[in-house]
């Protein structure tokens, strides 16, 4: 028999202790919703799972009575999932749970690098909760807070029940801010709809683009409330509600007409080495001369990958894409350089 089986969809979850990550991992690991998830987190007892619910334990991997399963990082995350992935059949989906502090771009790269786990499993999201209450708090600050919002594709804002309208447009405008792009969600005690966390497909960026094909286009794209971006301060304008703070996290657009790839690869080359621990994210669709398909570009930090999507459309403008999100970026620079890239 052929080892066909499909790669396991891995969600990573990220947000400060008391956003409501516990109460998300105790509702997976025990409601009646289905299906299976391997849930890995750091250290069990935070969890505090009621052992009524746990039918077998082999101290470091407890099955639930829901059919989930729960198991500790002890050591290293790649091990984990190595050992999760000999019991095959016995979940559907992978969500790991970086504590309170943690930054959540190593744990991205090692399912988007390495080769043994990105064989058997395929990032599927990096979803950040945030306390709507508390997060002007912690970007006052924490540079990790911003950092889980500016590397998130989903975005659920929690406890939306202890903070005013006005509050509530006032932190997702600061969200917007960080990170344009990413999916937001309003939730109350963690009481987001599973199924708008798990298995969307939302780090794919080649089904992103498939699910909303604008999901790119600047400032129109049909989520946002259109942020002005002013990059020189990092200072962020929106309507009346003013900024949190100073977000130094920024966002950087970036459109040109279509690429010379023997400009155009050498030059990303050169950015994510040069610029690569300031760059977070990086997304982008790009029109090669000469090229009748869209070519779909997207990195973490350093490590990029690109690949052909499918064939321009004829009412499609054969345009060249890319978005950078980062800190002390430069802007101008990168408009220039990247322009510099365009076939004669």
């Amino acid at each position: 028999m052929p080892d066909t089986q499909p790669q396991i969809p891995v969600t990573v979850l990220t947000g400060y202790l008391g956003s409501g990550k516990t109460t998300l991992l105790n509702r997976i690991l025990s409601e009646n919703h289905g299906r299976r998830y391997a849930v890995i987190v750091n250290e069990f007892g935070e969890i505090g799972i009621d052992n009524d619910l746990i039918v077998e334990s082999d101290e470091e991997i407890y099955e639930m009575n829901n059919g989930c399963i729960c198991c500790t990082v002890r050591g290293d995350l790649i091990r984990v999932v190595e050992g999760l992935m000999r019991r095959p059949g016995r979940f559907d989906a992978i969500l790991v749970e970086t504590t309170g502090l943690a930054d959540p771009v190593p744990v991205a790269q090692t399912f988007f690098m390495d080769e043994d786990v990105r064989s058997k499993t395929r990032l599927d999201a990096v979803v950040a909760m945030v306390d709507a209450k508390h997060l002007p708090l912690r970007l006052k600050d924490s540079r990790e807070a911003e950092d889980q919002i500016a590397f998130a594709d989903v975005i659920v804002v929690n406890k939306t029940d202890l903070v005013t309208a006005d509050e509530l447009r006032a932190v997702e405008a600061t969200i917007r801010a960080i990170n344009p792009a990413a999916r937001l969600h309003r939730a109350e005690r963690a009481g987001v709809s599973l199924a708008e966390v798990l298995d969307r497909g939302a780090f794919d960026l080649k089904r992103v683009l498939a699910d909303d094909p604008h999901f790119l286009d600047p400032e129109e794209h049909h989520d946002h409330d259109h942020a002005h971006h002013d990059h020189e301060h990092g200072h962020h304008h929106h309507g009346d509600a003013s900024p949190i703070h100073d977000v130094t996290v920024q966002s950087v657009s970036l459109r040109a007409g279509e690429m010379d790839p023997k400009r155009f690869f050498p030059w990303i080359e050169k950015i994510t080495q040069l610029e690569g621990p300031n760059i977070l994210r990086l997304k982008g669709i790009i029109a090669f001369k000469g090229d009748s398909e869209r070519y779909v570009v997207q990195g973490v930090h350093m490590i990029i990958e690109g690949d052909h999507q499918r064939p321009w459309k004829d009412e499609e403008k054969r345009e060249s894409r890319l978005v950078f999100i980062g800190r002390e970026l430069d802007p101008e620079r990168l408009k220039r350089t990247f322009e510099a890239c365009q076939a004669a």
